[in-house]
């Protein structure tokens, strides 16, 4: 049974938007959906409605939706945050699915390295390290350091999340507010090499520039 959170977001789509997400029934095309958006980057973070209305999203609007959607074919609406060495890279989140008890997620990023998981990782540790190699910043150092536990979004149903700008913002306030599960430890980052120039330009493929990492102004 869909919440009403989620109802009055179909109800809002136009009919082609409703006809397209309502057609989807397993995780690879949630994917699609996501795939088939532009990337961009901006700070404004958009509801599902909002992101399916402008045609456009980037890594935490895009996640929202794809939790929305995988909760639509049956999953629960879950997100974990991905979290960068500080100052040097931005985060990466994630909408999280398990079958058969194994993880899989599906995500929406400038790297084509960050998107779609299969649900082979038997822990969430697993499933974010799967991301480590490929998650790195424009010097091509790889900046992996964190995760988070699992956040339920139905949590958050009453504050109308799927339409809603303000339910998103508390959203985006409590995933910020979680706290980092270590990947590596200090002396292993110490350790890291940078990409290789191949592995760099390949992933760089695709990238819009204007929506990678800038550095905070001191």
């Amino acid at each position: 049974m869909l919440s009403p959170a989620v109802t009055q977001f179909l109800k809002a789509l136009d009919p082609a938007s409703r006809d397209k997400i309502l057609a989807i029934k397993n995780p690879f095309q949630v994917q699609a959906l996501l795939d088939e958006m532009p990337y961009v980057g901006e700070d404004r973070n958009r509801s599902p409605l909002q992101v399916m209305q402008d045609r456009q999203c980037h890594c935490l609007d895009g996640g929202l939706l794809g939790a929305l959607v995988l909760n639509l074919i049956g999953f629960p609406p879950r997100i974990i945050d991905l979290i960068p060495q500080p100052d040097v890279d931005d985060d990466h989140v994630l909408a999280i699915f398990q079958i058969d008890g194994f993880y899989g997620a599906v995500a929406k990023s400038n790297f084509s390295g960050l998107r779609f998981r299969e649900p082979v990782y038997r822990t969430l540790r697993e499933l974010a390290m799967s991301y480590f190699e490929v998650f790195f910043n424009i010097q091509g150092e790889k900046t992996l350091r964190a995760y988070t536990r699992p956040l339920n979004l139905m949590v958050f149903d009453r504050f109308n999340w799927p339409i809603d700008e303000q339910g998103v913002h508390l959203i985006t306030r409590r995933l910020y507010s979680l706290k980092p599960i270590p990947l590596i430890n200090p002396l292993q980052a110490a350790r890291l090499s940078k990409l290789d120039e191949r592995s760099y330009q390949t992933n760089m493929m695709g990238v819009n520039l204007e929506g990678l990492f800038k550095a905070p102004a001191h």
